[in-house]
């Protein structure tokens, strides 16, 4: 059974004639009539009654040409389908990124990918590295940004931009009048840090050898943002990343000092499946991060 006999057979019963039929689907009469007969022999079933100048379906025959128009539609919509991923900037992009990005990151490069590829919206998923890594290699997501290194099998990355840690703290603090200061002197339990599985967390502690691991929960942060609302309210200091303290998310509460080069910093790259088929999309989130202009993030060639 093939969709060109499916075809042939629902052309026949809306014609009721083998030579208009025929004439409809492109065809000889004897073609036509041949594959309808064979369709039959494979079936079992005698689909049309005929007769001298006429030819009509038989009650078996009803049902399955209605059956073989819902199948010529469904298959119609699988052309259409396809014909719309010819376009690979046309449709939804499924993205996934960190929460120390996303909300940071996110607003700029909507705004840039929107000038890039109008019709490919962002459908976004923030979640922690591990689970972004299970939903790429899982085909549940297209795309990824997140912070190196990210060496998954199967996955490409492409290096996005480098963005510093500064230090913060609240107004009034001894390090206020800082120009700078070196990761040594980040120490003490009055350092504020992210819950652990946060990769983030992890490079602040690798940045600033001196903090030790936090033993109390009120020292600990599920975001970026509660943490900066925690040292503008006098709990402590922290390192938070450049991007995340520039406006709108500055706050006249708490002083951001810079570290004594070379600054500690983190590498955000895109990461896709070696056999994603949308490459152009890839590109278009390139070509969109190439044209932020946000101090924070010092793009890599």
């Amino acid at each position: 059974m093939t969709l060109t006999e499916l075809r042939y057979i629902v052309a026949l019963a809306q014609d009721g004639s083998f030579s208009r039929a025929a004439e409809r689907c492109s065809v000889s009469q004897p073609t036509l009539s041949v594959a309808i007969a064979r369709l039959e022999d494979e079936l079992g079933v005698q689909l049309f009654e005929r007769g001298k100048g006429f030819v009509s379906p038989s009650a078996v025959g009803l049902k399955v040409v209605e059956q073989a128009q819902l199948a010529l539609q469904e298959a119609e919509k699988v052309r259409q389908i396809a014909m719309c991923g010819r376009d690979q900037l046309e449709g939804p992009l499924r993205l996934g990124i960190i929460h120390t990005i996303g909300p940071y990151l996110l607003p700029q490069l909507i705004h840039a990918l929107k000038s890039v590829a109008p019709e490919m919206p962002l459908a976004i998923e923030e979640n922690m590295t591990a689970n972004l890594a299970d939903m790429l290699r899982d085909n549940e997501l297209d795309v990824v940004i997140i912070a190196l290194p990210f060496e998954i099998p199967g996955v490409l990355t492409r290096p996005l931009y480098d963005e510093s840690f500064k230090v913060i703290v609240p107004r009034g603090h001894p390090w206020e009048g800082k120009e700078s200061i070196s990761p040594e002197e980040v120490a003490g339990d009055e350092v504020l840090l992210l819950k652990a599985g946060n990769c983030f967390r992890d490079q602040v502690l690798g940045a600033c050898p001196q903090v030790s691991s936090p033993e109390t929960d009120i020292r600990l942060g599920h975001s970026i943002g509660t943490i900066r609302c925690m040292v503008a309210s006098g709990l402590g200091v922290s390192v938070l990343p450049d991007g995340a303290l520039r406006h709108p998310y500055s706050n006249d509460m708490i002083s951001v000092i810079p570290f004594r080069p070379p600054e500690p910093a983190r590498r955000i790259a895109l990461g896709w499946r070696a056999g994603f088929v949308r490459p152009k999309a890839i590109d278009a989130l390139l070509a969109a991060v190439r044209g932020l202009k946000t101090p924070a993030y010092r793009l890599v060639d």
